[in-house]
């Protein structure tokens, strides 16, 4: 009994707090110029605040595909953002209304015809490692 009184203090805890790594696979790279950036969320106030991003990946740009690994998440709710930095000055660069200029995509939703998606619609809850596709 006290072996497994000692096993449950020391490993439950170890469960609990276990990291996750996302594996974001991104599709339709047109070119292998700059870069990839992905961008992830986990709250509804966060999401596309430059400010209150929880972590970010970049990845040098291939044409076709490319895949970032988001480490050391605890199990929750994410939403991703991302977009192809071909330029590579580390912004996404807009034009005089603020509608992108380059290629950006989002974790289960897409781009809409009057602004980016909610972060309900491009969330994803993680208990374990995680792979998703995103199509820019």
């Amino acid at each position: 009994m006290r072996i497994f009184f000692v096993f449950c203090l020391v490993v439950f805890p170890m469960i609990l707090l276990a990291q996750n790594t996302i594996s974001v696979h991104v599709n339709n790279v047109s070119s292998k110029k700059g870069k990839v950036n992905v961008a992830v969320y986990n709250s509804d106030e966060a999401f596309l605040s430059f400010e209150q991003v929880l972590t970010t990946e970049s990845v040098q740009a291939n044409e076709g595909s490319v895949v970032l690994k988001i480490a050391n998440l605890p199990a929750g709710e994410y939403a991703l953002a991302v977009f192809h930095d071909e330029n590579d000055n580390g912004k996404l660069d807009t034009n005089w209304l603020g509608i992108p200029r380059e290629k950006v995509a989002f974790s289960n939703a897409e781009m809409k015809t009057f602004g980016p998606p909610k972060y309900k619609e491009c969330a994803f809850h993680i208990t374990s490692d995680y792979i998703i596709n995103i199509n820019l």
